[in-house]
């Protein structure tokens, strides 16, 4: 077909266009002979990577970084011929985006695997979940190791421990959070107060977790006496790592809420503050739940803050303002360095794994909390 030019009204002939290899073939037969491709260069790069490790004595991850590097090289070449360079270009920056994920989940999974496998023996056992520490030797624990023979020593008091001082730390850093976050939204117009305030809040988010737990040691010292410990000293440590997450996540789905459902209260004559509470906070629930969950499960497996503001205690302890409580990452730290009956089967590294356990058990039951109180909370939409 001959185009008719503007300037000089020349017929042209354009120049005949280079054919794709895969031109005039329907998509429906492309996509299942490109899908066929892939999973067979995968299929290759992993017999290599498996026969590598354990024929060619390759240690396992330098196996599948071998086997990802040959599996990206084989999807250029085998793409390149069958589909170009674009398509090729594609289909190895999708494999790079596969290699990221797994590499960002392994670990998680590795982590999840060991936890759950080593301390399913004893998480929930009976006398786990209702013996304390309280009055246990080595001798015990040599006695426990025998074959058939009763568990002794739990971590029921750590367990009521972490859910006081957690608590305790939540009551007053969701409060302190959510109206900072409430005043940075909808009062500051985003005065010179408000600047300073998410500087400070910036810089509280990147304090060591040590940190926190010196200044709750050091203000009870000034207040109590040097050398008190207590819950309450360590929900206030735990406090200071809350509050900048609280106020970050609050302010963030703040933001969110459409402007025209503030206007439109507004404009029917409600006050501000009724607004807030009655049309913002309500559409903001969902992602405050979660904002909130995530804080809290940031502090629950704190430890450092906790042994210098509360220490360690063997036995139950309910009341937060008398001597130390305990926790379960205090208690599987001691656990671990302390064993009572250092050997190959100690039981006391089962109660550590066993409380590692019920913590990731604690956060799962926060996060379904939060989707729970986000759904019956979340705004009506039905009409």
């Amino acid at each position: 077909m001959a185009i008719q030019t503007q300037h000089t009204g020349s017929d042209v002939t354009p120049p005949p266009r280079k054919r794709g290899p895969m031109e005039g073939i329907e998509l429906s037969t492309v996509r299942p002979a490109g899908d066929r491709i892939g999973y067979a260069v995968l299929l290759g790069a992993l017999a290599l990577a498996a026969t590598l490790w354990l024929a060619g004595g390759l240690n396992v991850v330098l196996a599948a970084v071998v086997g990802f590097l040959v599996y990206l090289a084989g999807v250029y070449t085998a793409y390149r011929v069958v589909g170009g360079r674009r398509v090729a270009t594609d289909h190895v920056m999708r494999g790079l985006v596969y290699g990221a994920f797994i590499l960002a989940v392994l670990p998680l999974v590795s982590l999840l695997w060991t936890v759950v496998g080593q301390g399913i023996p004893r998480a929930f056992h009976p006398d786990f979940l209702l013996q304390t520490m309280n009055g246990v030797t080595g001798v015990q624990d040599e006695a426990t190791m025998q074959e058939g023979a009763p568990m002794v020593g739990g971590a029921y008091h750590a367990v009521v421990g972490t859910l006081v001082i957690t608590g305790i730390a939540t009551v007053l850093s969701v409060p302190i959070g959510l109206f900072t976050a409430i005043y940075l939204v909808e009062y500051s117009n985003k005065n010179a107060l408000s600047h300073v305030i998410r500087f400070l809040v910036d810089v509280m988010t990147g304090i060591p977790s040590i940190v926190a737990g010196l200044f709750a040691f050091a203000l009870w010292a000034m207040v109590f006496g040097i050398g008190t410990k207590d819950a309450l000293a360590g929900a206030v440590a735990l406090s200071v790592l809350m509050i900048p997450t609280v106020v970050r996540s609050s302010e963030e789905m703040l933001r969110i809420v459409p402007n025209d459902l503030r206007e439109a209260s507004l404009a029917l004559g409600v006050p501000k503050w009724r607004t807030v509470a009655k049309v913002v906070l309500p559409t903001a629930a969902s992602g405050l739940a979660s904002g909130v969950t995530l804080a809290i499960a940031r502090v629950i497996g704190e430890t450092a803050p906790l042994l210098v503001a509360v220490g360690y205690a063997r036995g139950l302890n309910l009341n937060p303002v008398e001597g130390p409580m305990n926790s379960l990452a205090v208690y599987a730290y001691y656990m671990f360095t302390r064993p009572l009956n250092p050997g190959f089967r100690d039981p006391s590294l089962e109660r550590a794994w066993a409380a590692a356990l019920l913590l990731v058990l604690l956060v799962v039951a926060l996060n379904l909390t939060a989707r729970l109180i986000a759904k019956l909370f979340a705004p009506k939409t039905g009409r």
